[in-house]
């Protein structure tokens, strides 16, 4: 008798990943490393044009609005100095406030050994608060080897 058992694809990438997850290495589904969940503040505008332009891009894309981030930031690891407007989670990065398209592109490009990247608070010309190309900011990379955030992309260069 042969038997045949049939797995969800989510079930089947987390047996798969699991034994990687636990030893420290991303898992690198395709399809998970395209979806993020965005934790947010309803009221908020700058992060629905950030949540919408992460959808424009081609990511699937989770909205969990709520009236206090501060447990969430606290779980991703995010400093008070290093906080944005909204925390996302992508695969096994954190996503700290107005981090650019090109920014993301690189971590998922260079996949470094790291918490996430953030943008702190909400500069001026970042995406959802402008767009602006030319407005420089850098992006931090945190929760990595050094004891403190350092720049991981300078927007507007």
């Amino acid at each position: 008798m042969k038997l045949s058992i049939h797995l969800s694809r989510p079930l089947l990438a987390l047996l798969v990943s699991a034994p990687l997850v636990a030893l420290g290495v991303p898992a690198a589904d395709a399809d998970e490393a395209a979806a993020m969940t965005v934790y947010k503040t309803p009221w908020c505008g700058c992060c629905e044009v950030w949540t919408d332009a992460m959808r424009a891009a081609g990511y699937q894309v989770t909205v969990k609005d709520m009236e206090d981030l501060t447990p969430i930031k606290k779980q991703a690891g995010v400093s008070s100095d290093l906080e944005g407007c909204h925390t996302a989670v992508m695969g096994s990065y954190v996503l700290e406030g107005h981090v650019p398209l090109e920014a993301i592109d690189k971590l998922r490009a260079e996949k470094p050994q790291v918490r996430g990247i953030a943008v702190p608070g909400m500069p001026a010309g970042s995406l959802g608060m402008g767009q602006d190309p030319s407005a420089r900011y850098t992006v931090y990379a945190f929760g990595g080897a050094e004891d403190k955030p350092v720049a991981f992309y300078q927007a507007g260069e």
